[in-house]
């Protein structure tokens, strides 16, 4: 049993080096909520809520106004399950704020309890884990800007790409064979964040082709809604199609396998409410034998290593997508991993083991 004696929340912005222009937005900054969670017993945990409009519903100071009204109905209730809060907040706060309190919860009582919370969810499938290599991502920015950023993530140590398309097909195929060029021997993995017709999407896995680019998924062709489409890209594609925005809950991924509508799907916290959920899926997922790609919106440390202990609960996953705190200008956390290249080593230590700066 525990009790929350207080949750705290304030703005987290932190600028990126380059804008995040994926084809259905652009955002300049980090548009995040810092949530902390005091248990009665002393153990505070933090979580980070991270809002990347339209991709997800709330804006930042949604995510705020909801984890304030959480507070409000949560803050001194006991409880024996983690998943009592999220029942409690279901009906009146976003996925986001959600995602952000349980995170921030998990870690708290994984502090207490002495272990990682990739190991409080996973338990010895998810003490084992401990190491990823992540891709990188080239937002869509000129040809010329991609090639440049790929060159340097390659002299680094990267050698996957996550390339955004999705906004202007020709342009796009132009970026992808200069990110070619200037990393020869790369991977990629290809995300259009819904911005493709089936026909279009078909059209450039045709000239990757051509262009001999070695394309490891294909993530998000068409419209979340579109499984129709979905599933003609996934027929006609050698690498597997990942849904993304099409897969939140346990009911989309019915929707999904009944369709066939991809091969694989990407696990982010923010979409599904929270660590426990995305776990949950993760493991249905698994179960059905589809792939997994474990990402993010657009956030900080903090919220790459909470992602990252729900890849390590799944004893891995087959394409590690949790880059974003490479791209800001300022990394306001410590801990949480060691990083050599796109590896990651998580910690050991109680809880997340982030701590702010």
């Amino acid at each position: 049993m525990f009790r929350i004696e207080a949750i705290d929340v304030r703005a987290l912005s932190v600028r990126l080096v380059d804008p995040f222009v994926i084809a259905s937005g652009r955002v300049e900054a980090t548009r995040s909520a810092l949530v902390r969670v005091r248990l009665a017993t002393g153990e505070v945990g933090i979580g980070e809520g991270a809002a990347l409009p339209p991709v997800t519903r709330e804006d930042q100071d949604d995510v705020i106004a909801d984890v304030e009204r959480a507070a409000r109905i949560v803050v001194g209730v006991e409880v024996l399950r983690v998943e009592e809060i999220a029942e409690a907040i279901a009906s009146g706060v976003g996925p986001v704020a959600r995602a952000a309190i349980e995170t921030a919860l998990l870690d708290a009582i994984a502090r207490r309890e002495g272990v990682s919370v990739r190991e409080l969810l996973g338990d010895a499938r998810g003490a084992a884990t401990r190491t990823m290599i992540t891709d990188i991502t080239i937002p869509i920015l000129d040809a010329a800007r991609m090639a440049e950023l790929a060159r340097a993530w390659r002299a680094r140590g990267f050698s996957c790409f996550k390339v955004k398309v999705g906004k202007d097909l020709d342009a796009d195929l132009r970026a992808l064979e200069a990110v070619r060029d200037a990393a020869p021997g790369a991977t990629f993995r290809i995300d259009a964040n819904a911005g493709f017709s089936a026909a279009d999407a078909i059209a450039m896995a045709r000239a990757t082709e051509r262009l001999g680019l070695d394309v490891e998924c294909w993530e998000q062709p068409c419209a979340a809604a579109d499984l129709d489409g979905m599933a003609e890209v996934a027929a006609a594609v050698r690498a597997p199609v990942v849904a993304d925005e099409s897969v939140a809950t346990m009911e989309d991924l019915a929707r999904v396998r009944a369709a066939r509508a991809a091969g694989g799907i990407n696990l982010k916290l923010v979409k599904s409410g929270g660590p426990i959920a995305a776990y949950a899926l993760g493991c249905a997922a698994q179960a059905a034998g589809l792939k997994l790609m474990c990402g993010g919106m657009v956030e900080t440390r903090l919220g790459m290593t909470a992602a990252a202990h729900v890849a390590a609960a799944l004893g891995g996953v087959d394409f590690v997508d949790l880059d974003t705190a490479w791209l800001l200008a300022d990394d306001p956390f410590d801990g949480g991993y060691a990083a050599d290249g796109p590896r990651y080593a998580l910690a050991d230590a109680p809880g997340l083991d982030v701590r702010e700066r």
